[in-house]
């Protein structure tokens, strides 16, 4: 497991500019900000890499049969595909390595996390033609290929070939990438939000992830991995840096990364940050703002 680390300033500064841009962008590209992700993590990535990631899906979904029908039919091509005989899958060891959030590490490795194997699902559909979204489950992300928003494995009303007896197909299919592309039975989507909330599958769960929702929801495990290693806190930051370049984020973030450089020795910069958030947050809630005064005058104490 080789140990990645930021490119040079100039370089990040440079990757950053280009993040704002494509996220701001009327439709913004999944894969770009996925690969601009990945080069603000390695610095080894360059751009010529970035361009054969870009190249390597296209290749994929070169090699998919042309329009292969109704959403099952396109799930079994991207399985027999990209499943089994690109062996792309994931394990639970993968949760333990930070390549397993950088795409063009994935497509390297064949691993991943769920919702990076599934960027790679949807891309490499979405440039062969399928009619594909993410499916950002409590806990688990999937790829649904069909009609969105249907109810997983639901038939549409009674229609003259039902009273012909013919077989009805169907509206949405969901396949698991990180099982290699296992189709999921209503059932099997149950017990997946059931497993991860205890609570039943809802109907706004099958919602299709807007792009940057699932950039951000990759930066986000990004940073669970860095906190559980304290001495990649320069991990913590830069992924927390990313995610208040996106145009709609959690308003907390800013308070994450005043405490983040808090804790990494930057007192003064990070007693300002929290200075400044506690009055945004004084307009709704004066005691917590007065909290985070307090820890901004301990982190200034600090310096003495």
């Amino acid at each position: 497991m080789r140990s990645l680390h930021p490119p040079p300033p100039e370089r990040s500064a440079e990757l950053r500019r280009r993040f704002v841009e494509e996220a701001r962008s009327e439709r913004p590209d999944l894969a770009t900000l996925c690969l601009l992700i990945g080069a603000a993590a390695d610095g080894t990535l360059d751009e010529a890499g970035i361009d054969a990631a870009q190249i390597e899906l296209d290749a994929l979904a070169g090699r998919l049969p042309y329009r292969p029908g109704t959403p099952r039919a396109w799930a079994s091509a991207l399985r027999e595909l990209l499943g089994e005989r690109c062996g792309f899958h994931g394990a639970q060891g993968d949760y333990q390595r930070l390549e397993s959030s950088l795409l063009h590490e994935v497509l390297r490795r064949r691993r991943g996390l769920p919702i990076l194997l599934s960027v790679v699902w949807l891309e490499v559909a979405r440039r062969a033609g399928a009619p594909v979204y993410g499916v950002g489950l409590p806990g688990h992300f999937v790829v649904g290929l069909g009609e969105a928003g249907a109810t997983a494995e639901a038939k549409p009303a009674a229609s003259e070939a039902d009273t012909r007896g013919e077989a009805t197909p169907e509206r949405q299919v969901l396949v698991d990438p990180f099982e290699g592309g296992r189709v999921l039975t209503g059932a099997d989507t149950e017990l997946l939000v059931a497993g991860a909330t205890g609570s039943p599958l809802e109907p706004s769960m099958l919602v299709p992830a807007d792009p940057l929702n699932v950039v951000l929801r990759v930066l986000n495990n990004i940073r669970a991995w860095a906190e559980a290693r304290p001495e990649r806190s320069d991990v913590s930051l830069w992924a927390l840096d990313l995610s208040l370049l996106l145009p709609s984020r959690p308003a907390e973030l800013r308070y994450e990364r005043a405490r983040l450089l808090v804790r990494r020795g930057n007192f003064l910069e990070g007693a300002d940050e929290l200075e400044a958030y506690a009055e945004v947050v004084a307009a709704v809630d004066e005691p917590a703002a007065d909290r985070i005064r307090d820890e901004a005058r301990a982190a200034r104490a600090l310096l003495n």
